[in-house]
């Protein structure tokens, strides 16, 4: 697999006192968040989640970090931190201890349980260490302090790793809501502590650097939501992140105000919320929540169904209830609400979702046409604060697509931090810090890993291009059978297309090209079935391309009879 920087040679062995930061994911993407911390032999992981699929990658369910980097040091790794509870950043945990089961996870109690729950699905027992903001625990050569956060998701963490090569602070996914419906705000007080201690590497969201001003108070879509209930005249659909703990909480109380009934609707939110009820990060009021099978018997304007699929998965509830492939029908006069923001790369698949509700009578609500979703990541302003309070050594940008982590150097360069003390990063490449210093020193492969059905790391781009031909450009297989002792074509060609508009009658112009090819590479020695088929591939290929315009994918098949 290639990494992104193929001029970059593999590093050099890490210097004495050195730290080496490599991430595997979440640079040049959002999504597949993992960073790896290595100090004195030490490995320390940040983070570990998957990316979903484009279209470009039919067939493919999930995309992990690609593990080889340190698949032949397993045992060197003292703990993997989890700073909060997405799945793009705890999705391929599973995938991780399938090749070593006690590697210790640290998190807060709402991010281990998701986790927890997550891996009783794929029969395995983590080794689990919970923690809080302010506490300090030591991993090996680690000394990490956790510092509490603010994002879409309750008990997100941030984390202070201090070893004998310095300070790096890593925020995880935050925003700054003075006003966030736990009370739980950012710790800025920690930040300004750490900065005053010294923080040697400040790795840090950039997901939306590219927002000017500060991101919008999550209590602001309250009064949206409760505009949009007491307009709906039939049932309300809302679909959010599986995880989005506020964000179903904002539902409860907005269809408890409005005497409307919710049932959670997709394994992954039945799941993730029955966590959150438990351990008391989500509020149901009493009688609010019935189960799915008990919609049916109550009139439409009292039922609000919670369900996934608000960036368009073709699998999640929303996807299939657009295709009229779900027990739940939508029918005319249906409000749906899409409490989410568009994942980039998902707009395609999003459209096409609300494209197919509004066919089927829905009244599709989304952040287009209302504020009905606020981000999880800090803006611009926000993080100009925390450069300003921190006044780290050196930033490594993470987590968001080039285009992000260039806006958060320039807003890093704003704040009179050295243009040369930004280190630009992507997926595999490896930044050591030095008697304070970041910089760049190799880097090493780091591709995508493809889960596809329950094959992992299987799936090739070859494979993924191969599907993408099947799928755009058609199939057309050529049976021919040649007498082995005479060379001659006693059956065949005969040709079998699919994805064609034309009939296979369009094929029968290139039958004698076909025949005349084999004759003449069969009277110049070429008897080898394997150099007859690429004979009748080559053929084909050329009066295809020439004829109908189109690259399709060709079987030759030549049997010798």
């Amino acid at each position: 697999m290639s990494h992104p920087h193929p001029e970059l040679t593999p590093p050099p062995p890490l210097a004495p006192g050195a730290l080496r930061v490599v991430p595997l994911g979440g640079l040049g993407e959002v999504g597949r968040n993992m960073a790896v911390l290595e100090f004195d032999g030490k490995l320390l992981i940040i983070d570990c989640g998957v990316l979903f699929p484009e279209d470009h990658q039919p067939g493919v369910d999930l995309i992990l970090p690609d593990f080889d980097y340190i698949s032949d040091r397993l045992d060197d790794i003292v703990a993997v931190v989890l700073t909060h509870g997405h799945e793009d950043h705890i999705g391929a945990v599973p995938y991780l201890l399938r090749l070593r089961k006690d590697i210790p996870l640290v998190g807060s109690q709402l991010t281990l349980a998701l986790v927890e729950a997550k891996l009783k699905e794929h029969r395995i027992t983590p080794l689990t260490l919970g923690v809080r903001e302010g506490q300090t625990e030591q991993f090996g050569p680690f000394a990490c302090e956790f510092v509490a956060v603010n994002h879409s998701i309750p008990d997100a963490l941030a984390v202070a790793v201090t070893t004998g090569a310095g300070t790096v602070l890593h925020t995880g996914d935050f925003k700054m809501d003075q006003l966030p419906l736990d009370g739980r705000i950012t710790d800025l007080r920690a930040f300004a502590r750490l900065g005053e201690a010294g923080v040697d590497l400040f790795m840090v969201d950039s997901t939306n650097a590219e927002v000017p001003g500060f991101t919008v108070s999550e209590r602001e879509i309250a009064p949206v939501l409760d505009r949009v209930f007491a307009g709906a005249e039939r049932r309300l659909i809302v679909a959010s992140f599986a995880s989005h703990v506020h964000r179903v909480q904002q539902v409860l109380n907005a269809a408890h105000a409005h005497g409307r009934r919710v049932a959670l609707v997709g394994r992954s939110m039945v799941r993730n919320m029955g966590v959150a009820r438990d351990l008391g990060y989500l509020n149901v009021p009493d009688g609010v929540l019935i189960d799915v099978k008990a919609v049916d018997d109550l009139p439409d304007d009292q039922v609000v169904l919670m369900c996934t699929g608000s960036q368009g998965e073709p699998m999640a509830a929303l996807s299939r209830m657009a295709g009229n492939d779900h027990r739940v029908r939508i029918n005319e006069g249906d409000t749906v609400v899409l409490a989410s923001s568009l994942i980039p790369g998902n707009e395609n698949a999003v459209f096409r979702v609300i494209n197919g509700l509004t066919r089927l009578g829905a009244k599709v609500v989304h952040q287009g046409n209302a504020k009905v979703h606020v981000s999880g990541h800090a803006s611009a302003g926000e993080l100009l604060y925390c450069y300003n309070i921190l006044r780290p050594r050196n930033v490594m940008p993470v987590h968001g697509e080039t285009r992000h982590l260039v806006a958060n150097r320039d807003i890093a360069v704003s704040t009179g931090i050295p243009f040369d003390r930004v280190v630009m990063a992507e997926d595999g490449v490896v930044v050591d810090l030095v008697d304070g210093v970041a910089k760049v020193v190799g880097a090493v492969p780091c591709g995508y890993v493809y889960v596809d059905g329950s094959s992992v790391g299987e799936i090739t781009d070859a494979d993924l291009k191969d599907r993408r031909i099947l799928g755009e450009e058609g199939f057309i297989s050529i049976v021919v059978v040649v007498d082995s002792v005479s060379g001659k074509v006693v059956a065949g060609p005969e040709i079998h297309a699919r994805g064609f508009a034309e009939g296979d009658e369009v094929f029968e112009g290139i039958l004698p090209q076909i025949e005349a090819a084999l004759a003449e590479a069969i009277d110049q020695g070429n008897a080898d079935s394997y150099q007859l088929q690429q004979v009748v591939r080559r053929v084909v290929g050329r009066w295809v391309g020439g004829k109908l315009r189109r690259r399709p994918m060709i079987i030759p098949v030549v049997v010798s009879a």
